[in-house]
């Protein structure tokens, strides 16, 4: 029988903002330096308790952690040391996000429990182009991707902004056109020309914009299944959770029409 993986515990190193809606968190461990290499670009899921602290000791099987997803931005693994940029602007609809109340908190020395690390789809690099959609929950891996791309790849990286402040700097092939708006992403995506050739798609925001993109890339431009990454990472007035819940619904929806 297989062990289930045992949650890893980190320590907060260093908090840095980097604009107004987000901040980078440092975090060091041990168990870090067990992490595969490519692991950057790859998600964790933070463990939290019912109440949204991070003690975690005496929860069971009918009260499990609380789960939220975050992207490991950057990682060295002979020094344990790892960075996770965490979006802070907590609106109304989102006063159920443990992860953000947390960071907005965080300060060195503190603890908290992990588990991961998982590996997210790679991007296609065999296409003649490529469309990138996020939001500010997916900024990180988006900038990881970015990074990796050939030096001649060209076409789109839209980018969907709290504030124009949040606006960063990106790391990515002259020929992307970084866009950043604070309008709607689908929108702004679905006015640009269409290049020439077969493109890679790569999405992942909010859910009711995936559901739009979706759309677009699938329906109307009909992108081949294998040659789009499209997904959500959270919806407006929902707690992870109950997303997941909607995710998994829709998803079996879309692939049954």
């Amino acid at each position: 029988m297989m062990k289930k993986p045992r949650p890893k515990t980190l320590k907060v190193t260093k908090v840095h903002p980097l604009s107004p809606n987000m901040l980078r968190i440092s975090f060091y461990s041990e168990e870090l330096k067990a992490f595969p290499s490519d692991s950057v670009g790859g998600y964790i899921k933070f463990l939290f308790n019912e109440h949204g602290g991070t003690d975690i000791t005496g929860l069971s099987e009918d009260n499990r952690p609380k789960l939220r997803t975050y992207t490991i931005r950057s990682l060295n693994v002979e020094s344990g040391e790892m960075d996770v940029d965490f979006v802070t602007h907590i609106t109304e609809d989102k006063l159920c996000g443990f992860g953000a109340r947390w960071a907005n908190s965080a300060k060195e020395g503190d603890m908290i429990s992990i588990m991961g690390p998982g590996t997210l789809q790679d991007v296609d690099t065999s296409k003649d182009w490529f469309f990138f959609n996020a939001d500010m929950t997916s900024l990180p891996a988006l900038a990881v991707k970015l990074k990796l791309l050939p030096s001649d790849a060209k076409g789109y990286a839209v980018i969907q902004l709290e504030d124009s402040a949040d606006e960063q700097t990106l790391e990515a092939p002259e020929g992307i056109r970084l866009i950043w708006t604070t309008d709607s992403l689908s929108k702004t995506s679905e006015n640009l020309d269409w290049l020439t050739g077969l493109p890679f798609v790569w999405c992942a925001c909010e859910f009711d914009e995936m559901r739009a993109l979706r759309r677009y890339f699938r329906n109307e431009k009909e992108i081949p299944r294998q040659d789009i990454y499209i997904s959500s990472y959270w919806k407006r007035g929902v707690a992870e959770d109950g997303h997941k819940v909607i995710k998994k619904q829709d998803h079996e929806e879309f692939e049954s029409n």
